[in-house]
């Protein structure tokens, strides 16, 4: 390719440039919004879009979680359709609305793009006669010459192909997976082409394509290789393997290609090419990257070539726009592809049994959607239900209402969550947030590709273990523990625990709910580089040692980290049961429904299928297509930043005991992702609700109730909080498999808020901080076995209290000549202001009877001082609500609680024990806060915690 055209194509949208490569571009998508909304037409004039490719699983989402089809539903519901014609009704509806938008294209490509497709019942795939009627009839049905009937490449499907091309109607055939069923295909329609020819048939108005998938490919053999690797007996059969690994579907897919290029040069096509018949183009589906290894446009990059379609979901879709790069791709390399085909059979892999299976995965899968689908309009035909997702309502004071009515308008207006999902930067500050917005798509990955999860919670199931332990921080064990809290134990999986703390006391009291013999442990760490899961696996690690030898040890342990990372290599030199991955462009508080999140879903018993099926309802509900007013994370987050610009800036979580861990994870999520640059939300969880009475004006309260349970008291006291003119949203969960939907609403929503506030959402600049300085203190004390010494400002009662220079001074002015603790701690808390929060940070072990006794403390503060809250326990919180409260608003006041730790425990390879690294963490954390400005004060126990905790819930009780 020249310089200049290089140029040329580099400077243009990507996705326009691959017409210049002879590629045409289709969209794997539709629903109503997309076209009523005018999103079909700018993809069409903005990215060359050139067809549409659809399937009942996008129906059944939109059906489900949207509006899109209320008022067509409610009308049909009157008649005397069944479930499946009020689909049909819908879905040509639609389809001859995109018809007659990519008319144009049709015409001026002489027929060659601006299709849409239209599957046939999958329950047909095996009924040659019964694919046949159907065929003809939706041909007839939506009587527009620009469609495809979708057929699948089944034994059945194969004749009615080349009969239905015998009478002259468009085939999209879907399902390919092998070269031979390809071959076998491009037959059947040249045999169908010369029988439509020889009846007197216009070959030039019949199109066909053949969808030849690609992904799904990668998945299923990856996953045999994987297995294969593990048990390899040399040197040789693992380089082999891992030789193999992520280039099986590309090359599959080049060699394919080489095969049409011979189909179509030889006399009998020239035959019919004379009549001016037109090639069955090769369409490559299944274009998503499911690997998080893998960049996640490489099934678009690698196909590149001339007369060819990519039809591409929506999330790949905008990626390719965002960072793809156009180039002549799909001829390279054939030698190699060939190569890889005969290591393929050398490695013991047959190709031909894993396309077979993929062939009757892909059959089961559209049957299930298309089961899904019909069920979702029964129901609606029966109920005439609402949309099956989480509703939300909310009441606001009128200024705060006009200016959410008026952020509405603007989104939309200035089509803000087009751009979101298009992952536009430019929607925040125009940085790096584009990089970080793979779990857009993440419910649609998983879904497609849940082999890996299913497969681990079989495993598990199978292998005996008592207990399965997280070993995590932060993004990388609160949605687990949503999850395990949320659903309990099921029945024949492990006890699932937790250990997201370096509090001695705490690592030892997990120790002992653990049958190490029968334990799994689930190391995760996105990074690699995170202290506290490196020695918690450093510590359980040797223990499992012991226990079990040196030669079985790696059989206890499973890690989840990202690609390339530190920590993927230490789990491979300790052979580990299993690695899975992360994905680069999801940060850890946005990683839930990631493997983060549900690979300990997965072995706790969550039935995932059921849980991500729910959850993709909300992703539609949320879509970029959806009016903003009806998009519910859209609609909250304009809430919530509206709140926090106006001063408001406290989100106070109230949950149903069901789901009442979900308000953890909230923290994280909002904290991190707002609390910066001196603004941002401060959430309150775990905060009782009060009269209106005891509340400042800096709240917005979000009440997420779990329907069926008896919540009468938390009902009565939120009504007398709207009642007071508090601003209150309220959120119904209507079943805990649908708290994936709360996931996703609320990262959508936190990411609106973040734009509306300013902010980058998806960084965390103040987190690092602390860490830097834990890292220092942690190196002195393996460099000279000590802690640098610190100097008390008070003791009194048993209890040391520290400050740094600047405030320690204030309140020594303050506190005049009473040189008490209660003075000390008047004074402190007389800093809260109008619109302060007070937030107590405990260093200390994390128990029913320490929170207990804190928050008896955070309430009578709340009660007296009529602030905001927070509790948090480290060095958990810093992974959590620490970036908040360090970057955000400079509105806090600070106790931190420290104390001598009774019991300490070891860490293998350091000088350094637990208790050693907790001491660090919050001398750490204290420094930064004092170099931030902020109120903060250390409040130091002894080794008697409880004992110590009482006086000081005494003295703060006596002093308010």
């Amino acid at each position: 390719m020249s310089a200049i055209r290089a140029t040329a194509i580099t400077a243009t949208n990507p996705l326009k440039a691959l017409a210049s490569y002879g590629q045409s571009v289709w969209l794997d998508y539709i629903r109503r919004s997309l076209i009523t909304s005018g999103e079909l037409q700018r993809h069409i004039d903005e990215d060359g879009l050139m067809g549409v490719t659809s399937n009942p699983a996008i129906f059944e989402k939109a059906i489900a979680g949207s509006n899109d089809y209320a008022d067509k539903l409610a009308k049909l519901n009157s008649g005397n359709l069944d479930a499946k014609g009020i689909y049909e009704e819908i879905a040509i509806g639609d389809i001859q609305d995109a018809a007659d938008i990519l008319k144009p294209i049709y015409t001026a490509t002489k027929k060659r793009d601006g299709y849409v497709s239209l599957e046939v019942s999958p329950m047909l795939a095996n009924d040659t006669e019964g694919t046949l009627e159907e065929a003809r009839r939706l041909w007839k049905r939506v009587g527009r010459e620009n469609v495809m009937i979708k057929v699948p490449a089944t034994p059945a499907g194969v004749p009615a192909i080349q009969t239905l091309i015998g009478e002259g109607i468009n085939v999209n055939v879907t399902l390919l997976f092998a070269q031979q069923a390809y071959e076998t295909v491009a037959e059947a329609y040249l045999k169908g082409l010369e029988k439509f020819a020889a009846s007197g048939g216009d070959v030039s108005r019949v199109a066909s394509v053949a969808s030849f998938f690609i992904s799904r490919i990668d998945s299923l053999i990856d996953s045999i290789l994987t297995e294969k690797i593990k048990g390899s007996g040399s040197d040789s059969e693992k380089k082999l393997l891992q030789s193999l690994v992520g280039k099986v579907a590309i090359d599959n897919a080049k060699l394919t290609y080489d095969k049409y290029k011979q189909i179509y040069s030889g006399p009998r096509w020239g035959a019919l090419k004379s009549k001016n018949a037109q090639t069955q183009r090769l369409l490559w589906a299944s274009t998503s990257t499911k690997n998080p290894s893998y960049r996640d446009v490489i099934y678009v990059e690698e196909l590149i070539g001339p007369d060819t379609v990519d039809t591409i979901p929506p999330a790949t879709f905008d990626g390719f726009r965002d960072h793809g790069v156009p180039k002549e791709s799909l001829e390279s390399g054939l030698d190699g592809a060939r190569q890889t085909m005969q290591n393929l059979a050398k490695a013991g892999v047959s190709m031909k049994d894993a396309t077979d299976k993929l062939l009757v995965d892909g059959v089961k899968i559209f049957e299930e959607a298309f089961d899904k689908l019909l069920g979702a309009i029964e129901r609606n035909r029966k109920q005439n239900l609402a949309p099956k997702i989480d509703q939300m309502t909310w009441k606001l004071p009128t200024d705060l209402e006009n200016k959410v009515k008026a952020g509405i308008l603007d989104w939309e207006q200035g089509r803000k969550m087009r751009r979101l999902w298009a992952r536009d930067s430019s929607l925040w500050t125009n940085s790096d947030e584009s990089n970080w917005l793979g779990w857009l798509a993440m419910t649609e990955d998983q879904l497609a590709h849940i082999a890996h999860l299913t497969s681990i919670a079989e495993e598990v199931q199978k292998s005996g273990f008592s207990h399965v332990a997280l070993l995590g921080m932060g993004g990388s064990s609160l949605a687990p523990e949503v999850m395990s809290m949320t659903f309990g134990r099921a029945k024949g999986f492990p006890e699932f625990h937790m250990l997201d703390s370096t509090d001695p006391a705490q690592v030892k009291a997990f120790e002992g709910k653990l049958n190490l013999k029968n334990t799994l442990f689930i190391v995760s760490s996105k990074s690699g580089s995170t202290l506290e899961p490196n020695i918690f696996k450093a510590y359980f690690y040797e223990l499992m040692k012991k226990t079990v030898g040196e030669a079985k040890v790696g059989e206890h342990f499973i890690a989840v980290t990202d690609p390339g990372s530190s920590f993927e290599k230490v789990a491979q030199r300790d052979k580990f049961r299993h690695i899975f991955h992360g994905r680069a462009d999801i940060g850890g508080r946005y990683s839930a429904l990631s493997d983060f999140g549900l690979v300990p879903s997965a072995v706790m018993g969550v039935d995932l299928k059921k849980f991500l099926g729910a959850t993709e309802e909300m992703v539609h509900a949320c879509s970029g297509t959806v009016p903003v007013a009806d998009n519910p994370g859209g609609v909250l987050g304009l809430i919530m930043g509206v709140h926090c610009n106006a001063g408001k800036d406290k989100v106070t979580l109230i949950t149903s005991p069901g789901i009442s861990d979900l308000g953890a994870w909230l923290e994280q999520l909002l904290a991190e992702s707002t609390g910066k640059e001196g603004k941002g939300i401060i959430p309150v969880d775990r905060e009782e609700v009060g009269s209106p009475e005891v509340y400042g004006k800096d709240r917005l309260f979000v009440y997420i109730r779990l329907q069926g349970e008896a919540e009468g008291k938390n009902d009565a006291k939120v009504d007398a909080l709207e009642k007071a003119g508090l601003s209150v949203a309220r959120i119904t969960v209507l079943d805990k498999y649908d708290i994936g939907q709360e996931f996703f609403r609320w990262e959508i929503a936190t990411a609106v808020a973040g734009s509306v506030i300013g902010i980058n959402c998806f960084n965390q600049p103040d987190v690092e901080a602390s860490k830097i300085e834990t890292r220092e203190l942690t190196q002195q004390y393996e460099e000279t076995g000590s802690l640098p010494p610190e100097q008390a400002i008070l003791e009194d009662q048993g209890i040391k209290l520290f400050a740094d220079e600047k405030h320690a001074g204030k309140l020594t002015i303050a506190a005049g000549k009473e040189k008490t603790l209660a003075a000390y701690l008047r004074a402190h808390l007389n800093t809260i202001g109008a619109g302060d929060y007070c937030a107590l940070l405990a260093y200390i072990q994390m128990n029913e009877a320490n929170e207990k006794a804190l928050q008896g403390t955070r309430h009578a503060i709340r009660d007296k001082k009529r602030s905001a809250t927070c509790l948090g326990f480290g060095p958990r919180f810093l992974h959590s609500t620490g970036q908040a409260y360090k970057g955000g608003p400079n509105t806090g006041v600070f106790l931190q609680i420290t104390c001598d730790d009774a019991v300490d425990v070891p860490v293998p390879g350091h000088k350094f024990t637990f208790g050693v690294v907790k001491a660090a963490q919050a001398r750490g954390d204290f420094q930064v806060l004092s170099k931030r400005n902020r109120r903060a004060l250390r409040v130091h126990l002894g080794k008697d915690v409880a004992a110590g905790l009482a006086v000081l819930d005494k003295t703060i009780k006596q002093v308010l």
